[in-house]
């Protein structure tokens, strides 16, 4: 068995065919273009950026602001759409890149009421797209600059993107094995019966066993797809149950984009002799056309051959590790905070739990004016959209930034810097009985977000009684 030295020393002198990174190149941009387009004419930009007049931040990007412009707006997503298209066409790919990575990374920041996983596993994707050479076959810049085509590639850069995509499931397996997703298959408890309308799968939903096969079913799916994946004998059952579980998601739930995402984002998985195939595929396609007759590797492509590793492979080597060890570590904060994270949601974001929660909540807002003794309770929809309030009133963040918020406005309103803001709040978690979430005896004010432990967050005491 390899050491991890041998292992890291053969990715990055063992070269394999660029076929994968091209096809992988290729599905990436056109996805991206395609939701890029999408989010504007569903007329999100309107609803999410345009009628709200205040945004939550994500700790430590609150320099990001919301363009006031529409045009800018519309502008800043017509520019991930067309880097995208230039990712995708392999053309002016480096900037394309690096203007796609920055773009979208800028408007996935703007305001953290929408964050969502997937959201996060493009941007960490697009900032590996900018070091990968994907741009040297099948692409215009190949077609334009000769000299930087070639066949192979070192398996390192295969591999980056490998690790990256499979940490997703890992750490979203491991995130299933606890108590309210194996036991009492929460949240799918709650979310499947409201889905017995869908044809065919609605007599399943309604079977009382349903939630739980399907718990069990998505935590060993998460834990050892990577394994069928990366297995020679068993990838193809891997990438059908790929197929299989992200449409299903896709028609049970709303959640966008993510199905087709992993689902293209997995054939860096498939071996590379397919990848071969696909390019020869397209060229004969497109063959007719002078202009994208370009260089594809030969089949025989794949054999490994042992290469110099370059000045440029060992830079990238320590670059990917680095990015790798991050990636390790950041899913894992959580465990720096005692309590549990899916109540206090410190560590919980940018750490793969996906679609493990069901929560609601409530916060009334106390503003006390201390120099004349005003008291009142503040109307939470005179500041936000309907969407904010609701995920407002769940996450601990988001309810102290409403409060400074409220803290700035009504000191300019009443003319006063002495206020208190007290905020009382009741959230339900998978279906139990609600809890005050924030000590209501905290003067928000007062408080500041940073990475320790909130001792405002009142712990949670787990309830067994559902609603």
């Amino acid at each position: 068995m390899k050491s991890p030295s041998q292992y890291i020393d053969d990715l990055k002198t063992k070269e394999t065919s660029i076929a994968p990174l091209v096809i992988f190149r290729i599905l990436f941009g056109l996805l991206m273009a395609f939701g890029a387009i999408r989010f504007i004419f569903s007329g999100w930009i309107e609803k999410l950026y345009l009628e709200p007049d205040f945004f939550f931040k994500f700790f430590g990007f609150e320099w990001v602001h919301v363009p006031q412009s529409a045009w800018l707006l519309y502008g800043l997503h017509l520019l991930i759409a067309t880097s995208a298209i230039g990712i995708a066409l392999g053309w002016k790919y480096r900037w394309a890149a690096i203007l796609f990575f920055l773009s979208f990374s800028y408007a996935e920041m703007m305001d953290a009421t929408n964050y969502l996983n997937h959201y996060y596993l493009v941007i960490l994707v697009a900032f590996l797209m900018i070091f990968l050479p994907a741009h040297r076959s099948f692409s215009i810049d190949a077609f334009i600059n000769k000299s930087i085509r070639q066949n192979n590639v070192p398996r390192l850069y295969l591999a980056v993107l490998q690790w990256q995509v499979g940490l997703v499931y890992v750490f979203a397996g491991l995130a299933k094995v606890n108590y309210d997703w194996l036991v009492h298959a929460m949240p799918l408890a709650v979310w499947l019966p409201a889905r017995t309308d869908i044809p065919g799968l609605g007599l399943l939903f309604e079977q009382p066993w349903a939630p739980f096969l399907m718990s069990w079913a998505g935590a060993f799916y998460d834990l050892f797809i990577v394994f069928l994946l990366t297995s020679k004998r068993w990838w193809k059952a891997g990438y059908l149950l790929v197929i299989i579980f992200h449409l299903m998601t896709k028609v049970l739930f709303n959640i966008g984009m993510f199905p087709y995402i992993m689902i293209c984002f997995t054939t860096i998985f498939i071996p590379v002799v397919y990848h071969q195939r696909s390019l020869k595929f397209l060229r004969k396609l497109f063959g007719k056309i002078r202009s994208v007759t370009i260089l594809t590797p030969p089949v025989n492509a794949s054999i490994p051959k042992v290469a110099p590793i370059s000045s440029r492979t060992k830079s990238l080597s320590l670059v990917f590790m680095f990015f790798i060890i991050i990636q390790l570590i950041a899913p894992l904060r959580h465990l720096l905070y005692s309590g549990s994270v899916h109540w206090n949601e410190e560590g919980y974001r940018w750490s793969w739990r996906v679609m493990l929660l069901e929560k609601a909540g409530t916060a009334f807002f106390t503003v006390e004016d201390l120099r004349s003794g005003r008291k009142f309770e503040v109307e939470n929809d005179l500041f936000l959209t309907a969407y904010q309030e609701k995920q407002m009133a769940f996450q601990p963040d988001f309810i102290l930034q409403f409060a400074h918020h409220l803290n700035q406005h009504y000191m300019k309103k009443l003319g006063s810097e002495d206020l208190r803001i007290t905020v009382r709040s009741r959230v339900s978690l998978n279906g139990r009985k609600s809890q005050t979430l924030i000590d209501p005896h905290t003067d928000l004010t007062k408080i500041h977000n940073t990475w320790l432990k909130k001792k405002w967050i009142l712990p949670y005491e787990p309830q067994i009684t559902a609603l």
